[in-house]
């Protein structure tokens, strides 16, 4: 399992607040972004704890299927009043369960897990018998819970009952100083037999102004895609997607050949005499301004008869 990695103040916070955390079964909720980590915090968590030898449940909220969640979640009894189906929640009894994407559970079936965060109490489907079980709730949310409670989404009630202890995930955008250490880090684990990948100063000055819009999961996608390409190689900026390129290193390659065609040799000419313009007629200036040597000038004057 890849754990929580960095060295910035925010990821430092986390992991050295973490042992404290794991302790209590208390109820903890990790926002964040998308790609952020926030199911590696879980698992760290639930890793130190004392319920680590019983079981985590990991339930994507936003997978499940609305017909029928409360008997996924809950379960269900027969006519006799036993348990014919034992639910997720009830089968953690002694565990963990992680709740991903929670903001995406139906408002109904919320008041229900409401009731089981704060009694452990659950009334299956088919039964009027409560059933009873001991389960620590840990939940992520990648949009603003806060605000889906303002917008009439979210419980506030069982908002406030699942962030006894709040965390948020800063994207990676926002912690810079751990791009190269986790560039290395994924660079070694994946390169497996071969060299690890290396990168030249052009191509981290790319890699670190980039901003990650997939954060970590987009870093370690990447990092794996690269092994597996570039095995040992030294990257340059061309061997990044276009997206990872600075504007003024992408604007290079922007230029856009119309459907009609272009006359090359005219283009060169006009750019050459604007050049020059530009120059008041100084070559070695307008030379400067092509990004060509006074000679390589000379030569395309003397070509178009300039």
């Amino acid at each position: 399992m890849t754990k929580l990695l960095g060295k910035s103040p925010q990821i430092t916070h986390i992991l050295r607040t973490l042992p404290m955390i794991a302790a209590s079964d208390a109820s903890v909720l990790i926002e964040g972004e998308t790609g952020t980590g926030k199911e590696l915090l879980a698992h760290a968590i639930y890793a130190e704890s004392h319920r680590k030898d019983k079981p985590l449940i990991i339930i994507n909220c936003a997978a499940l299927q609305v017909e029928g969640i409360e008997v996924d979640l809950f379960g269900r009894c027969n006519a006799d009043g036993e348990i014919e189906y034992r639910g997720r929640l009830l089968a953690a009894d002694g565990g963990t369960v992680f709740l991903d994407e929670v903001d995406a559970l139906p408002l109904a079936i919320q008041a229900k897990v409401l009731r089981f965060l704060e009694a452990g109490e659950c009334q299956l489907q088919g039964s009027y018998k409560l059933h009873i079980a001991d389960v620590r709730i840990l939940a992520a949310s990648s949009v603003d819970l806060q605000q889906a409670v303002a917008a009439g989404s979210f419980r506030s009630d069982l908002f406030y009952r699942l962030q006894v202890v709040p965390i948020t995930l800063p994207p990676l955008r926002e912690r810079s100083e751990d791009i190269r250490l986790l560039l290395r880090h994924y660079g070694q684990e994946f390169a497996g037999s071969n060299a690890v990948i290396r990168y030249t100063k052009e191509t981290e000055r790319c890699l670190l102004s980039y901003a990650w819009p997939g954060n970590v999961r987009e870093l370690i996608n990447f990092c794996q895609r690269m092994a597996l390409l570039k095995p040992g190689k030294s990257l340059l900026p061309e061997d990044l997607g276009m997206e990872m390129l600075p504007e003024t290193a992408a604007s290079e390659h922007l230029y856009s050949l119309p459907p009609t065609g272009i006359k090359l040799a005219q283009i060169e000419l006009d750019l050459i005499n604007q050049a020059l313009e530009m120059a008041a007629g100084n070559r070695s200036r307008a030379a400067r301004l092509l990004g060509i040597s006074r000679d390589t000038l000379l030569y395309r004057m003397q070509k178009y008869s300039l």
